[in-house]
């Protein structure tokens, strides 16, 4: 669309809105409907604009895949490995001059469109048909490198197939933010590469670093590519920290303050004194028969060592759910560090042995690994349902939010005075961003179950299905084990293994 056009569109839509703004002799219920006709047609004419871009993408990348082909057939037989890496170049530096892009971005391409026409069918189809975005498929396609042919295709069936026997629940792929997409299909990644985590997090541990970035206006970036489980700490204690030292006479953010904590420990001094009276309360469960949710105490404290040594910052807590023969050895399933995703069980058996001071049972599904519920019939919501909610959840349920269930408010959806109870299926556990949109606009819940958060309806009428953790029964280890040990398959753990 040329700019003419384009202008004589938005003059067009100024006009037909100042219509049903300003009409002469027509009802107040005339404006509107028409201003919601508009409005609709508005919303109609982005989800089809966005398609109309997918669409587009999928037709770049062929192209690209074409282009790749054709320049390579053109090349002379018998070239050497110097000649071909040559040839390469040149036509990575030709993608990008038609692109107007840099050449590692032309390169990163090249690679892309060769993938999905390659290797991924599903991914490109979705991409045609207008049901994922250019990101979604950028990330399928960087999730899915080193598992092998068999492992992407069966990763890209789980998020865009159905009618496959372990389909992804809930929300679609396509309607997920990119960001969370990345984080569950990473989580199925990590389940089901087929190099073990242990290998591969061996491997990785080599590769710490911290890195230093500078940036604008006098500032720059400072972080540290580091184990999950010093990250998460590191973070966790820094937070529990930050929101201690909140208060009325406080005028810092709790962004600011966690940085400013973060500053004065890596630099070797002692941060302002934290209400100790506000320790974080315990989150932690080991179940009979799938899971254990636990807590490793993080922090240093007084009289310990390290850069935090003698701090007075209450207790970080950290949510691990660990499968109970990855607990024992048996299995090296990965455990789920809450805020990060899939961890090394290795990693997860040293947090639990430095600092897990207590357990708490949750009943687990062992037909697909979900928490059942713990209902309750008074107002005020317990500790166990808070706990409840972080498995059934993990985070906010409003579409694309990424706060995470520590800083998240329990919330019922039928109210109280209404005839709601407090029970798991009448609860979700917004933030209180979404908690006060909830309350202040037209936005509504929709109603929770014992497995699956709250969706969302918006003021236009217009339904959000709200992300699903991707719960997977725990693998159980061969039948001779289980013999030797006195366990049959497909029983229940023996209660001892859950102390």
């Amino acid at each position: 669309m040329d700019k003419t056009a384009a202008a004589e569109t938005e003059e067009d839509l100024a006009f037909r809105s100042s219509e049903s703004i300003e009409p002469s002799g027509s009802e107040p219920a005339c404006d509107v409907d028409l201003l919601r006709q508009e409005h609709d047609a508005c919303l109609d004419s982005l989800v089809e604009i966005t398609r109309e871009e997918a669409r587009l993408a999928a037709r770049k990348v062929r192209t690209v895949a074409r282009v790749a082909k054709a320049a390579r057939a053109m090349a002379a037989p018998g070239l050497s490995l110097q000649e071909q890496a040559a040839h390469e170049m040149a036509l990575v530096a030709e993608v990008a001059c038609v692109l107007a892009i840099r050449e590692t971005a032309a390169a990163d391409l090249l690679v892309e469109a060769w993938e999905l026409t390659s290797g991924l069918p599903l991914t490109l189809s979705a991409l045609e048909a207008g049901s994922i975005s250019w990101q979604h498929a950028r990330i399928m396609v960087d999730e899915t490198s080193g598992l092998g042919p068999v492992g992407a295709r069966a990763l890209e069936a789980h998020f865009l197939d159905p009618d496959v026997a372990d389909a992804a629940r809930g929300c679609p792929a396509g309607e997920m933010v990119p960001g969370r997409f990345r984080a569950k299909a990473r989580m199925w990644r990590e389940r089901h590469h087929p190099v073990s985590i242990e290998k591969r997090h061996a491997k990785c541990v080599a590769d710490r670093r911290v890195l230093f970035s500078p940036d604008r206006d006098g500032m720059a970036w400072f972080s540290a590519y580091l184990p999950a489980d010093a990250a998460s700490g590191i973070w966790e204690r820094t937070t529990t920290a930050a929101r201690a030292m909140q208060g009325p006479g406080e005028h810092r953010t709790l962004t600011q303050l966690r940085a400013d904590i973060a500053a004065t420990l890596l630099l070797g001094g002692v941060p302002e004194s934290a209400n100790s009276s506000s320790e974080a309360s315990a989150s932690e469960a080991a179940p009979p028969g799938g899971t254990g949710t636990l807590t490793a105490d993080e922090s240093a404290g007084p009289g310990g060592t390290g850069p935090g040594a003698g701090v007075p910052s209450p207790r970080a807590q950290v949510l691990i759910t660990v499968p109970v023969m990855a607990l024992l050895g048996v299995t090296e399933e990965p455990a789920m560090l809450d805020g990060y995703g899939p961890i090394p069980p290795s990693m997860a058996r040293r947090l639990i042995a430095a600092g897990a001071d207590s357990f708490d049972r949750v009943l687990i599904d062992p037909r697909d690994g979900a928490p059942l519920e713990i209902g309750r019939t008074s107002y005020l919501v317990t500790k166990a349902q808070r706990r409840w909610l972080r498995l059934r959840d993990g985070k906010c349920p409003f579409p694309g939010c990424n706060n995470q269930s520590p800083d998240n408010e329990a919330d019922h959806i039928l109210a109280w005075a209404n005839g709601g109870t407090s029970g798991i299926s009448n609860l979700g556990q917004p933030c209180r961003r979404h908690h006060r949109l909830r309350h202040t606009t037209g936005w509504t819940p929709t109603k929770p179950s014992k497995d699956e958060p709250p969706g969302w309806i918006s003021p236009a009428g217009r339904h959000y299905q709200s992300e699903h953790p991707d719960w997977e029964p725990p693998t159980w280890p061969d039948s001779e084990f289980m013999w030797n040990e006195g366990i049959a398959e497909g029983s229940r753990v023996p209660e001892e293994l859950g102390d």
